[in-house]
């Protein structure tokens, strides 16, 4: 089998398979659009002669590693029609997908998995949670007044300040994307969609949410809080809106410390898994991380099965590092017996700030001396990872 690139020219094969496997209909005035939108992508495809029979589309973004920017391919679109299904088609498609990332400097990867256990095989790592709060109208209390106001606004009238307080907010965590103003347009704002901004009495806009009224359901998509202050003028917001909903669902980042400071913090609150991330480049990635500096130098061995330029030992020194391997085998010269070896899922997770080395070691995902551990445990700083958008 081939995997190859879709051409301009056959974008509608695109759009079929895409309707058929995600069971959805775009209107015909709407065709035109949808191609325009393809133009950006990389989509690589197996044909079946003239048929279009398994696809996967790679999107050119790039994404916050705290306050540096790294490019990253986000996977999207991947789909087969059913009797070309267990071909080992999809598999092609992932095993080219990090070859393409590679050449085109997309160091990381993120997807949004159908089943964390499938991607989990090709090196995909959880990335993030989302936590989502539900909150009855009779727990909509108002706290202590803040000096600050809010101001509405909506995709019209949508401003580079609102992209400020979203970017600041983002330096913070690791894997937010980085939204230019038409993804904001298209791609954050629905048509219910409004935004209410909580200015400080003197020192600007320092947090938003995101929200739609609809049904007597109140449903915030995004609350970003630069400071506390921030926080409790938003959720007092919320709490206007007392005579209008029955319900009020807020999407938030895991680590977000509400409810807590609510007088009844007793509300429903899910966990799920979200996103997943990969490590395309490790030499690349482990260069750009800011480990902490320490004296003593630690070896990682890593291994990865479908991206195998990532195979050999990396010599963590103080603010640098050596990669040794053989030219083509993948693999070191001469391994030292001493290191902590892992796999490139590991090693995402790590990078990310998803989890911490210890915690891996303990559940038997690393190999090594505690020494050694503790070691990799002091030269990770610590890091929060998160993720809003969709693709």
């Amino acid at each position: 089998m081939k995997v190859r690139e879709v051409t301009e020219a056959e974008y509608l094969e695109s759009i079929k398979l895409s309707m058929y496997a995600f069971q959805y209909k775009i209107p015909e005035s709407d065709v035109q659009t949808r191609k325009e939108g393809l133009k950006s992508h990389k989509i690589l495809g197996i044909w079946d002669e003239n048929i279009l029979a398994a696809k996967l589309h790679i999107l050119p973004l790039k994404i916050f590693m705290q306050d540096a920017e790294w490019k990253m391919g986000g996977i999207a679109g991947v789909a087969t029609y059913p009797e070309y299904r267990r071909n080992g088609y999809v598999k092609s498609l992932i095993i080219d997908s990090l070859k393409h990332m590679r050449n085109n400097d997309q160091i990381v990867s993120l997807l949004h998995p159908f089943v964390i256990s499938f991607y989990r095989k090709y090196g995909w790592e959880i990335l993030s949670e989302k936590k989502k709060v539900t909150i009855e109208k009779a727990g909509l209390k108002f706290l202590e007044p803040q000096q600050g106001f809010i101001r509405r606004f909506s995709k019209e009238t949508h401003n580079e300040e609102i992209e400020k307080i979203y970017q600041q907010f983002c330096t913070q965590y690791t894997g937010m994307l980085k939204r230019e103003t038409h993804w904001w347009k298209q791609h954050v704002y629905d048509e219910d969609s409004q935004l209410a901004v909580y200015y400080h009495s003197e020192n600007g806009a320092k947090g938003y949410i995101l929200y739609h009224v609809k049904e007597r359901k109140m449903e915030v998509q995004e609350l970003v809080a630069i400071d506390h202050e921030a926080r409790i003028g938003l959720w007092n917001f919320i709490c206007q809106h007392d005579s209008m909903v029955e319900t009020v669902t807020i999407n938030l980042v895991s680590q977000d410390p509400f409810p807590y400071f609510l007088p009844q913090p007793k509300v429903k609150i899910e966990v799920t898994p979200y996103f997943m991330a990969r490590v395309v480049e490790a030499e690349e990635c482990l260069r750009r991380f800011p480990f902490i500096p320490e004296n003593d130098p630690l070896f990682l061995h890593l291994e990865d099965s479908y991206a195998p330029w990532n195979n050999g030992s990396y010599l963590l020194g103080k603010g640098d590092l050596k990669m040794f391997k053989e030219k083509t085998g993948g693999q070191c010269v001469h391994p030292p017996k001493k290191g902590i070896r892992l796999n490139i899922n590991s090693l995402s997770a790590i990078l990310f700030g998803y989890k911490r080395p210890v915690e891996l070691y303990e559940m038997g995902y690393l190999k090594g001396t505690k020494t050694e551990i503790e070691l990799f445990e002091k030269k990770v700083p610590s890091m929060k990872s998160s993720l809003f958008d969709f693709f």
